[in-house]
C-alpha cells in the first residue's frame, strides 16, 4: 500500500501475483498477452511503465505516475487487459490477479538502483537463467525489458534485438532518480548480478 500522497518525482516498484489457474507466465503465449497489456498503457501522459519483468507466477513493474489516481488508473488498465488476454489463452473467466497490486515508492537513488537490479535480474534470483540451453546462452532475461536497458555495466549501447523477437514496450523515464540520479551515485548493473531480497515486497 502507498500513502495518500504520491510524489511524481518518485518512481515505484509494483508487484502483481497471478492465480495458479493462469499457468506459468514464462511461456511465449503468456509473454505475448502481457506484452499487449503493457502496450495498452503506452501513450498515457500521466502513467508510464518504464520496465517490466515476467516471472513464473508474478510480474514486476517499474512505473512513474503523476499522482495516486494516475497510478491506480494506469495499473487498472494494465490489469484489465492482462486479465482478458491471459484468460483467453485458457478459455476461462474470472480473476487473474487475486490481490491488489503492491506499490512501493522509490525515494532515493540507492533504492532505484536496487529496484532496477531486482526487476531486470530477477530471473537469476529464481534461477530461471539455468532453465534450459537457450536461457543459459542469454545475457539478459528475454521475459523482461533488459534488452532495452542502457545501464548495464561494460556496455555502451543497447543490445541488438534478435530476429523475430518482440521486446516488451517501454516508456522512457522522466524522473531524476531513474534518468540521472542512480547512475550519479551508484555503479551500473552487472549482467550477472543477482539481486538480494527486497524486504518491502511480499513477492520474491
Amino acid at each position: 500500500m502507498i500513502s495518500a500522497f504520491l510524489s511524481s518525482r518518485d518512481p515505484l516498484h509494483v508487484s502483481l501475483r497471478v492465480v495458479r489457474e493462469v499457468g506459468r507466465l514464462r511461456r511465449p503465449d503468456a509473454y505475448a498477452a502481457i506484452r499487449r497489456a503493457v502496450a495498452v498503457c503506452i501513450g498515457r501522459t500521466d502513467f508510464r511503465i518504464v520496465h517490466t519483468s515476467i516471472q513464473d507466477n508474478h510480474i514486476h513493474l517499474l512505473v512513474e505516475a503523476n499522482d495516486k489516481r494516475a497510478l491506480a488508473n494506469g495499473l487498472r488498465a494494465f490489469m484489465i487487459s492482462a486479465t482478458r488476454h491471459l484468460n483467453a489463452l485458457r478459455g476461462r473467466r474470472g480473476t487473474v490477479f487475486p490481490t491488489r497490486y503492491h506499490a512501493v515508492p522509490l525515494t532515493t537513488p540507492k533504492q532505484v538502483r536496487a529496484a532496477l537490479c531486482y526487476v531486470l535480474n530477477n530471473w537469476r534470483r529464481h534461477r530461471e537463467d539455468l532453465a534450459g540451453a537457450e536461457a543459459r546462452r542469454a545475457s539478459v532475461d528475454p521475459y523482461s525489458t533488459g534488452i532495452l536497458f542502457g545501464g548495464w555495466r561494460g556496455l555502451s549501447q543497447f543490445f541488438p534485438i534478435p530476429d523475430g523477437y518482440q521486446p516488451l514496450p517501454v516508456c522512457g523515464p522522466r524522473t531524476w532518480s531513474l534518468t540521472v540520479g542512480w547512475r550519479k551515485f551508484h555503479p551500473l548493473i552487472g549482467l550477472r548480478e543477482t539481486p538480494g531480497p527486497e524486504r518491502h515486497l511480499p513477492i520474491a
